[in-house]
């Protein structure tokens, strides 16, 4: 009788992890499609969710489109970009800070009226951008300068350039005073002093290769980095830069990593359609959850911090033609533009 009822114990204790692991998966929950962009500038990058707002900004080539979160209604766009890349908010200043990396520009808005304010003169190929608290400064990480361009919020004017050596991708503050990035082409991660303006450290990614997302476990210090030669998901820690734990396997082309604090799960997002999850079980030790089949092309993402949610976008892709060798990747089809919305 002892041994059937552990055995039965057992068993509907197995049956409830299954129910959980089940009821838990992420599937999708919405799709939101939206018009061709003005000017058939159809590129797509950064997801910004503003959580006090519960707007989501979408990059979309010569706009960015904002989005109320709740109903998934258009509230504004901003436009008049030649290709934008990420946005980045500062409430109390109420402003918010576009990088327009063909026009080598950071537009500056207005969050509550979406009227652009000023543009501030940059260099080419503006990409990634944050926030730094701890500074109070803006941080513009340009790809083929190797360099980022530090921004006062307050002035909107460039304090300094400050060289990479190095491709910087996407980047993350940990609130404290440090910045790390990515730096695609030296199989690197930097740190850097945001108020010294200087690099503290350069940190190999290995066993990944070209890295490129980044996201950040404040609390414990660890930095989680998705390359794409090879493409692989490493754990770092953020003051050592050693790598640790398991590294994992994931899809091609990753651009963006998530954390959420409150479920401890990571999260990345790869141009092959699939979301890989993970989570921390400790500061030290990962496990793999879900590979989340989602659509080709997405590969940018964004949390909503209240419901979970993880947000991608893509569209439809022509295919390249075999006599054009020089387009390195499939172009997105006018007016296919879409947003998913992926919850558990």
């Amino acid at each position: 009788m002892t041994r059937l009822t552990i055995g039965l114990s057992l068993l509907l204790c197995g049956m409830g992890a299954t129910a959980f692991a089940d009821s838990a998966a992420y599937h999708l929950l919405k799709k939101i499609s939206f018009p061709a962009a003005a000017g058939g500038g159809e590129y797509f990058d950064y997801i910004t969710f503003d959580p006090a707002a519960r707007r989501i900004y979408l990059s979309h080539g010569t706009e960015v489109l904002v989005v109320e979160a709740d109903t998934g209604a258009l509230a504004g766009k901003i436009t008049g970009l030649k290709r934008c890349h990420g946005v980045v908010l500062v409430p109390d200043l109420g402003r918010g800070f576009i990088t327009d990396g063909d026009a080598a520009e950071i537009v500056v808005f207005d969050v509550k009226t979406l009227r652009t304010i000023t543009r501030i003169k940059g260099q080419p190929d503006a990409d990634g951008i944050l926030y730094d608290p701890a500074s109070k400064h803006i941080f513009v990480f340009n790809g083929d300068p190797n360099s980022s361009t530090v921004i006062d919020p307050v002035k909107e004017t460039v304090i300094a350039t400050l060289p990479l050596g190095g491709a910087p991708e996407q980047g993350v503050a940990d609130g404290k005073g440090m910045i790390y990035d990515n730096l695609e082409d030296k199989n690197e991660v930097i740190a850097i002093d945001s108020r010294a303006l200087k690099i503290t450290a350069r940190w190999p990614v290995a066993p990944a290769g070209s890295p490129t997302s980044m996201a950040m476990d404040r609390a414990h210090r660890r930095l989680f980095v998705g390359g794409r030669n090879p493409a692989i998901f490493v754990v770092m820690n953020a003051d050592t830069g050693q790598t640790v734990g398991p590294s994992f396997p994931i899809g091609r082309r990753v651009d963006s990593n998530i954390f959420d604090p409150e479920t401890a799960l990571v999260a990345c997002s790869t141009a092959d359609g699939t979301i890989h999850v993970f989570h921390e079980d400790s500061p030290d030790k990962f496990s793999e959850v879900q590979t989340v089949k989602t659509e080709p092309g997405a590969k940018t993402m964004a949390l909503d911090p209240k419901t979970h949610n993880l947000l991608v976008d893509t569209s439809d892709f022509q295919t390249p033609s075999p006599a054009n060798t020089k387009q390195r990747q499939p172009r997105p089809v006018p007016g296919t533009f879409r947003l998913l919305i992926y919850g558990r």
